[in-house]
């Protein structure tokens, strides 16, 4: 048995604007002086997948339909 998730237009990209320090942050490097870095970074990434998700439901409601 095999647990697939489907993800409708999976394979497209989405633009995430990063600086290098967030982007070493989530590669994996230390920075001990900051511990909120790695949180803010994966808050930042959430959003997008959020504001993208929500986008996309937009688009595929007949237009009248509230939720």
């Amino acid at each position: 048995m095999s647990n697939q998730v489907f993800v409708p237009k999976g394979e497209e990209t989405v633009t995430v604007e990063l600086t290098v320090k967030e982007l070493l942050a989530l590669s994996g490097a230390k920075f001990t002086n900051d511990k909120r870095l790695v949180p803010e970074v994966r808050r930042k990434l959430r959003d997008r997948l959020d504001r993208e998700l929500m986008e996309r439901r937009d688009d595929r409601e007949p237009s009248g339909w509230n939720y």
